[in-house]
This record gives C-alpha cells, sequence and structure tokens, in this order.
C-alpha cells in the first residue's frame, strides 16, 4: 500500500484494477493479438483470463470501491478530483486488488471512517496470505492479527497474540522493575477513581457493560504504558454554564443542501456522546454546524453564558503557522504565560527541550495533531467538539488522549473510527442517518449489526419486490393476533423494566449521599484532632455507601441482562 498518489490521469476504476498486474498484462497481450488478428493465441489468453477470474474484476474493484466508502459515480471519476485522504483509500483498494502472497499495509485505517474500518477488518480476516502490518489501532489490530512484533530500543520483539495479549505481557515484564512499581500504581488508582465514578452515573445497561469491561481492562494492561512520554490532560473551564450549547429544531447543510433535519440537542457538562452513521451521513457537518463553521439553515442554536470549545478537525493541522514553534503557539494564545510554564505544559505532549522551540514545518503529521492538541488543551474548553482527533496519532498518544479524555469534566462529542477510544471515553450514542440524528441505544457491537443490516436492505428489497406478486394482504385476523402477541410481550417484560428503574432510582440516591459524604471529607478541618469521631463516623458512612452502591449496580446489571435476553427471545419468536 503506497503512501502517496503518484499517477492522477487514470478514472479511479482504472487506478484499482491496475493493482491486478497479472490481469493488466493479460489484457495488455490480449491488445495486441487482436490488433495482429492472431485468433488462435486470442483463444489462449482468453483462457488465462477465465483461469484468474479476469471477467469478474471490474465487479471485484467495484466492490472494494464500494467496502472502502467510494459512492457509486466515483468509479467513472479522474484520480486527481478526489482529496488526498480519499488518495489514500484508493491507495488501499488497489493494493487489496493486487494478487499477492505477502500483503503490506502502512496505516490502512489511517483515512477510514468507523464504517470502511470494520468492512477492511472483514477482508483481511479472509486473505489467505501473509499479511504485515503497521497500525496505531488497537481494536483493528485485536481482531486482525495473530503476532506483534515490539520494535523498543533498536530491537525487535516478538509477542504471540493479538495486541491486548502484548500489553499484559508487557505489562508483566514492566511490572517485575521495583523502580516502576509507585508510577504504576499511581496510574492505576487514576483509572481505578473513573471506574468508580462512572458506574455511580451508569444508566444504560448494555453500553455500561461494555463499558466497565473496558476500563477494567485499562486497569490491567496501565503498566504497559508507564514508560510513555505523554502525560496530558485537559485542565477543567474557570466558568461553567449548564446548559452549554443548545440545539433546537435546527436544519444543518451546506450550499443550498439540507443534510440534516429538525435536529434537538442539549449539551451539559458531564455529558459524553459519539457521533455513529455512515460516511457522508453528516456527522461532520452536524459537528461543524455545533462550532459555528456551519450556519443554521433553519431552527435556533444558543450557547451558554461561558461556553468555551476546543475544537479538533484535520483542518486544524493546516491552520498551524508552519514557521512558528509550539511555545509560540502558545505565547500568542497567552502572552502573560512565563516560557517556563510553557515548556512544562509542553513536556507533557512529548515536546521537550529543543523540540518546544523547533518550526512547526519539520514536524511530522503526528507532531502537528500533538500541537493542535496542546493548543485545544491550553484554553481549557468546556465543551470537546473532536472529528477524528486519532489520525496520525501513534498507540501511546492515543492511549494519553484516552486517559486525558476520561478525566475531561467538561461536555465531549467524539467522532471517530478508533473503537477502543469511544468505549472508554464516551456514555451514550446519536445515529445520524437518513438526514436524522437520533439516540442509539446499543452499544459498538450492535451498531456493527445495524450497518451489516443496512447492507443487507437494498438485497431483501429486491427480493421482496421480485416477489410482490405472489402475496396477498394481511388479513384482519394477523393484525388482531400481532396486536395480541405484542401485549402479551410487554406484560412480560414490564416486572423486569419495572425492577431496572426501581434500582436506577436507588443508584441514584445513594450516589447523591455519597457524593454530599465526600464534599464534606474534602473540607480540610475535618483533619484536624478536635474533629477525630465526626471524621470516624463520615468514613465508616463513605464506605457503607460505597459497599451499598456496588451491591445495587450488580444487581442492576443483573436485572438488565435478563431484561435483554428476554427481549432477544421475543423478537425471535
Amino acid at each position: 500500500m503506497a503512501q502517496e498518489v503518484t499517477t492522477v490521469d487514470r478514472r479511479v476504476l482504472d487506478y484499482v484494477l491496475d493493482g491486478d498486474t497479472q490481469l493488466r498484462e493479460i489484457q495488455r497481450r490480449l491488445e495486441a493479438a487482436e490488433r495482429d488478428q492472431q485468433h488462435h493465441r486470442i483463444g489462449e489468453l482468453h483462457a488465462e483470463l477465465d483461469a484468474i477470474d479476469g471477467y469478474s474484476a471490474e465487479a471485484r474493484a467495484h466492490q472494494l470501491l464500494d467496502g472502502l466508502g467510494f459512492r457509486p459515480g466515483d468509479a467513472g471519476r479522474q484520480v486527481q478530483e478526489l482529496s488526498g485522504g480519499w488518495r489514500i483509500r484508493l491507495n488501499l483498494a488497489r493494493a487489496l486488488m493486487c494478487r499477492s502472497d505477502v500483503l503490506l499495509l502502512d496505516e490502512p485505517t489511517n483515512h477510514l471512517d468507523l464504517d470502511a474500518t470494520i468492512w477492511l477488518e472483514q477482508w483481511l480476516r479472509q486473505y489467505p496470505g501473509m499479511l504485515l502490518l503497521i497500525s496505531h489501532d488497537r481494536d483493528f489490530l485485536d481482531n486482525v492479527v495473530g503476532h506483534i512484533v515490539h520494535m523498543h530500543r533498536e530491537k525487535l520483539d516478538l509477542y504471540k497474540g493479538n495486541y491486548t495479549a502484548f500489553e499484559r505481557a508487557r505489562a508483566e515484564r514492566l511490572a517485575q522493575h521495583e523502580v516502576q512499581f509507585q508510577k504504576q500504581q499511581q496510574r492505576v488508582a487514576e483509572i481505578e477513581n473513573f471506574v468508580r465514578r462512572f458506574r455511580a452515573k451508569a444508566t444504560k445497561a448494555k453500553q455500561a457493560q461494555s463499558r466497565l469491561k473496558e476500563l477494567e481492562r485499562m486497569e490491567l494492561i496501565a503498566p504497559a504504558h508507564i514508560d510513555s512520554p505523554f502525560s496530558f490532560g485537559f485542565r477543567p473551564a474557570d466558568k461553567v454554564s449548564n446548559p452549554l450549547l443548545t440545539l433546537h429544531k435546527a436544519d444543518c447543510g451546506y450550499a443550498g443542501k439540507t443534510v440534516l433535519q429538525q435536529v434537538s440537542l442539549s449539551l451539559a457538562p458531564g455529558d459524553r456522546i459519539g457521533l455513529l452513521g455512515p460516511n457522508g451521513a453528516g456527522k461532520s457537518t452536524l459537528i461543524k454546524t455545533l462550532v459555528g463553521d456551519l450556519p443554521l439553515q433553519s431552527g435556533e442554536t444558543r450557547g451558554g453564558e461561558h461556553l468555551r470549545v476546543g475544537y479538533f478537525a484535520q483542518h486544524q493541522l493546516e491552520a498551524l503557522d508552519l514557521e512558528a514553534s509550539p511555545l509560540l503557539h502558545i505565547k500568542r494564545l497567552d502572552d502573560k504565560a512565563s516560557e517556563q510554564q510553557i515548556r512544562d505544559f509542553l513536556g507533557s505532549f512529548g515536546f521537550n527541550g529543543d523540540d518546544a522551540l523547533e518550526p512547526v514545518k519539520r514536524f511530522s503529521g503526528g507532531e502537528k495533531a500533538r500541537v493542535a492538541l496542546a493548543l485545544i488543551a491550553w484554553q481549557r474548553p468546556n465543551l470537546l467538539l473532536m472529528d477524528e482527533p486519532t489520525n496520525h496519532l501513534d498507540l501511546e498518544v492515543r492511549h494519553a488522549l484516552t486517559l486525558a479524555l476520561q478525566s475531561f469534566e467538561g461536555a465531549l462529542i467524539l467522532v471517530s473510527h478508533d473503537r477502543h477510544l469511544l468505549r472508554n471515553t464516551v456514555d451514550d450514542f446519536l445515529l445520524v442517518a437518513n438526514g436524522l440524528v437520533q439516540t442509539f441505544s446499543g452499544d459498538l457491537d450492535d451498531y456493527q449489526n445495524w450497518l451489516a443490516e443496512q447492507r443487507r436492505r437494498p438485497e431483501q428489497a429486491a427480493t421482496e419486490q421480485s416477489g410482490a406478486g405472489d402475496r396477498s394482504g394481511t388479513s384482519a385476523a394477523d393484525r388482531k393476533a400481532q396486536k395480541r402477541l405484542e401485549a402479551e410481550n410487554r406484560a412480560r417484560l414490564r416486572p423486569l423494566r419495572q425492577a431496572v428503574e426501581k434500582l436506577e432510582q436507588q443508584l441514584d440516591r445513594v450516589s447523591t449521599e455519597l457524593a454530599g459524604v465526600e464534599e464534606r471529607l474534602a473540607d480540610g478541618e475535618l483533619y484536624q484532632e478536635a474533629n477525630k469521631e465526626r471524621l470516624k463516623t463520615l468514613l465508616a458512612q463513605q464506605g457503607d455507601l460505597k459497599l451499598r452502591a456496588e451491591q445495587i449496580e450488580g444487581e442492576w446489571l443483573e436485572r438488565q441482562e435478563e431484561l435483554e435476553a428476554l427481549e432477544q427471545v421475543l423478537r425471535a419468536e
């Protein structure tokens, strides 16, 4: 997979077909034989073409383009009309078109959205040859590879298993070094604290279960990243409004084209939302509308008095002053900050020593992305809008970004093809599809199933259309039976739903009481000798409330699992 497109004077379809060099060679010889009217040779070449499935080559190329997110009409366009990101996708399609025993892929998911990344995973799992790839997408690695080669201190170490297995093995190896012990424990404690806070506010079972599993896994692998040079965070904003930003019955789009209709959304501090949806459905349009880059076509938007937006998108890298250093970029934002303060801050983003003074033009894409993140973090936003922030970031920076977003106290809206980042940083999903923005109640596995269903629908529609003449309308008796079945199902589900709601109310009450106790424990005077008994009482209350919250949450997860299992059974019936 080449990283640049050198040939542009070609149609998109032809450029992809060029990846099959054997096909192109047979076609070239066939043209020559037809020109010279070598009839016997023409027959031989057609037999060769048939042996390599040459007659289905265009269909295979179209499938690759479709899977990677190209629209149907793109196959006939000129390569030179495509943007840089789409040209990289085109190179990937060309590499997959190639007949190969060894497939070499360098960051294949960098310019893909989540839908295309999932499709590519499925394609690679069926690839019969040897695959050697570089990727900073841990879920992608987990689902595709069976070995990890770790390049560290000019050495190569081979680990058997996927990326998660590598992290655990490396964590165990690093944990044996006593010097690292305290630092490891601090990082694990930070993640444990986030797990506890999430448990206290968890309200959606499937997402909550998925999220808790991911967070608990992060506790296990935290030591594997203990020698990372990145330790940045998003400092809390000075002031916060509630709500921070609202959209009311908004039509969103551009150049007279409406992409999203009647969008209503209210963002409050602590909201953590991931946007899901097919390529081109309007996820970036929604974010650009929220940040103000796109004016509303109709409806209303209102920002809170203290709203401060941090916005990360690909054009943020292009907006950097290539001649200026990271230090100068921040100095322009805050001329009162001392050079040492800025240097210390930039060090957490990996810009140490003279790196903070280097002009941005000398930086790689990943280093420029870190500069853009540093500029956002310095300004202390209370609303983060992030559109594919992990492009160009390596695994250590992605891990640091995950931790930073976990501890961010404001509101977050995230678009990303990095499923690990989504699972570990957002609590709710919105589905952007078919011109609408709606709540998506499932998790990422459910979204993958939803995508598969969307791909099947055109086939089902064609089948139903072809068989329409053989079907009669639904009878009144059938409709009555269907309504009776639906009523019975609702009755079977009602007790479990009521139990879940009751447990959620109990959890809310205990969480509120626990927050009050912990607020009192934060009072410095409490730790004076005169207040010893009061401190002892509050600590006992804190322990009891934590235990009670865990018990309620455990029962809540059990009831919710029963509810979802029954819902699946009823759907199957």
